[in-house]
């Protein structure tokens, strides 16, 4: 694949991590960016996630419970996370792993994928 294909495709895949979200947490990332971390793993970067209320309980400290919670939305969200990269890419997601930093408002979605030949 030419450069320009895997661009175009990490932008796609940026973009419907955007629509994803607003679609399952009623708000969208300001900004998402999808690299390669090597030939199989995709990390979608996403920043400015939370909601309001996700926002207040940031501020009254609840760190721990915040991320719980948006962890256990994205694992909910996990087979629709995971189809959208599988349809652009044409390959397996093998392991999906979010996380969530709640200080900064910096979330990422780790995609392993099959190997090319499907294993």
């Amino acid at each position: 694949m030419s450069i320009e294909p895997q661009t175009s495709v990490l932008a796609a895949i940026s973009n419907a991590m955007v629509r994803l979200h607003k679609d399952q947490f009623g708000r969208g990332p300001t900004r998402a960016r999808t690299e390669w971390a090597g030939p199989d793993q995709l990390v979608v970067t996403l920043e400015d996630t939370l909601t309001p209320v996700e926002r207040r309980l940031r501020a009254m400290g609840e760190h721990e419970r915040l991320r719980d919670t948006r962890l256990l939305f994205q694992y909910a969200a996990q087979a629709e996370l995971t189809g959208v990269v599988e349809e652009l890419t044409g390959r397996r997601v093998r392991a999906f792993v979010s996380g969530l930093d709640t200080r900064t408002d910096v979330a990422c979605e780790v995609f392993i994928l099959a190997a090319q030949n499907g294993t």
